[in-house]
């Protein structure tokens, strides 16, 4: 199993529009951070945890030809709102894609994309098939088994995924004891860290590296960043041996 990280900050993305901070105007390429997504990629399908407004322009950074589902962890404008650049592969698989999502995230997408789901769509509008994420029932694809992972994002309920050995969790503050034994033994978690400071919906790094700890795993990557975080360069110093700021275009055989 190959993980690409197709990008790796907030929902502002960096730079931030009009932001003159060093980390903005940074020439370093670690420093540009689209919003969150990655690309698991298994022996024989491609799959994307969601299509945030980048979605298009990872596609062709990492000349992605093959997508056969997406996993959204929840409905915020920055995991999502890039669904209507899926239909070239419509055209490609000659099929709907595969959307997995709670029933709650599918009432949102449906009001959201009305057109998609008209009776009589658009002409050459995307098309999407849903498979609804219910908790403790794992999820398979062409065989492959995710986990689920029930996170806290404020009050908001947000799915994080774990497949075999690796583990990828975003947008989340809190994580329940029950939840955490499905991290039991994995050797490679992906777990957002937005800044330093306290926020009402996101670990901040001091926060990450405490879960991280708890957990245990082998490596940490550390995901979902914003410009107040500070440098790749910077940042990288402070950090355990085993924690890593995650960035675009990361690659991680697993």
């Amino acid at each position: 199993m190959e993980v690409t990280f197709l990008g790796t900050g907030t929902s502002q993305g960096v730079p931030v529009i009009s932001c003159n901070c060093q980390v903005c105007q940074s020439k370093n390429l670690k420093d540009k951070r689209l919003r969150s997504s990655i690309l698991i990629s298994l022996e024989t399908i491609n799959v994307v945890v969601d299509a945030g407004p980048d979605f298009r322009q990872q596609m062709l950074i990492n000349k992605v030809d093959q997508l056969d589902a997406i996993l959204i962890t929840h409905e915020h404008n920055d995991h999502v709102i890039g669904l209507d650049d899926i239909r070239p592969f419509n055209y490609i698989n000659k099929a709907k894609i595969l959307v997995f999502a709670t029933s709650q995230v599918q009432e949102d997408l449906q009001k959201r994309f009305a057109y998609i789901f008209d009776e009589n769509p658009y002409p050459g509008a995307p098309s999407i098939r849903f498979s609804t994420i219910i908790n403790n029932q794992n999820i398979n694809i062409a065989g492959s088994e995710f986990i689920p992972i029930k996170v806290h994002h404020g009050n908001l309920e947000v799915y994080g995924f774990r497949i075999g050995d690796f583990a990828y969790i975003t947008d989340a503050n809190r994580i329940d004891i029950e939840e955490k034994e499905k991290l039991k033994g994995v050797k490679k978690l992906v777990i957002n860290a937005l800044h330093r400071t306290p926020h009402h919906s996101h670990f901040n790094l001091e926060q990450a590296i405490e879960f991280i700890q708890e957990i245990g795993p082998e490596d940490a990557f550390l995901t979902h960043i914003s410009h107040r975080m500070g440098s790749h360069q910077e940042t990288t110093k402070e950090l355990p041996n085993n924690i890593h700021l995650a960035y675009d275009g990361l690659r991680l055989r697993i």
